[in-house]
């Protein structure tokens, strides 16, 4: 699938290669990613490819990727200590409204595929240029709470960059340490969960794991999604609950 028109900048996309990645973190991340990708889709490729070509195979596998509702880019920056970038949506968005999320957004006629989507709404969002963006992979598809399909493209990206909140979708850019994320403890988040209108009891309240970054609580979707990638690349292994305080019950995820 060709990639779409919707800006030249999306025409030259790059893809980490794990022997131009010297630190170990990094580099054991996206060699069990683009191993799982690779399959994961019962592609090949040969080891004496060339750079150009393992590439190419890479964003060829991930454009045929059946295509999500909504994409988001979970980007980690390329350094000795690396970071996960992070947001805070506005408290005035319809949904999430004030909850710690990936950038990332739903998906356009005109993107093509999952990791243009995850781009442009990046860019959109924190002013990430494309350029400045290596491609690693993708995670499974993640279920947000009002059923939309969302697919989490992972990427590294250059350090230092200025990155801009879009104020209308974005009240806060931070970063949690992807080192320490590996191993730090989860917390038990209590939070309010709306169930149907017309049950006698409208709300309940849940408890679910959560990571505290920042003086934020990164839990829900976007914490599933960190636990996959943890889960990916180093075989962490974490139960991702949501459960009713009272009963004890689980919900689905």
């Amino acid at each position: 699938m060709p990639i779409s028109q919707y800006s030249t900048d999306f025409n030259k996309l790059a893809v980490a290669l794990p022997t131009y990645i010297r630190q170990p973190i990094l580099r054991q991340l996206t060699e069990r990613m683009q191993i799982e990708l690779l399959a994961a889709t019962a592609a090949s490729m040969s080891h004496q490819a060339d750079d150009m070509a393992q590439s190419a195979h890479i964003l060829n596998t991930l454009y045929e990727t059946p295509i999500a509702d909504a994409s988001i880019l979970v980007a980690i920056t390329h350094e000795l200590r690396p970071k996960l970038l992070l947001t805070r949506r506005a408290v005035h968005m319809n949904s999430h409204a004030g909850e710690v999320s990936c950038a990332g957004g739903r998906y356009e006629i005109s993107d093509g595929n999952n990791v243009v989507t995850a781009l442009r709404e990046a860019c959109e969002e924190t002013a990430l240029p494309p350029n400045k963006v290596q491609i690693i992979g993708q995670l499974p598809i993640q279920t947000s709470k009002s059923g939309m399909s969302v697919r989490p493209i992972v990427a590294l990206i250059e350090p230092d960059l200025v990155l801009v909140p879009e104020l209308g979708e974005i009240s806060r850019i931070f970063w949690a340490d992807f080192e320490q994320l590996i191993t730090q403890p989860t917390v038990e988040y209590t939070v309010q969960y709306r169930l149907q209108d017309h049950l006698p009891e409208p709300t309940a309240t849940l408890l679910t794991p959560s990571w505290q970054v920042d003086g934020e609580t990164v839990w829900g979707l976007t914490g599933r999604v960190i636990a996959s990638l943890l889960e990916t690349g180093f075989d962490r292994q974490l139960d991702w609950y949501y459960r009713m305080q009272d009963s004890g019950l689980d919900l689905e995820h």
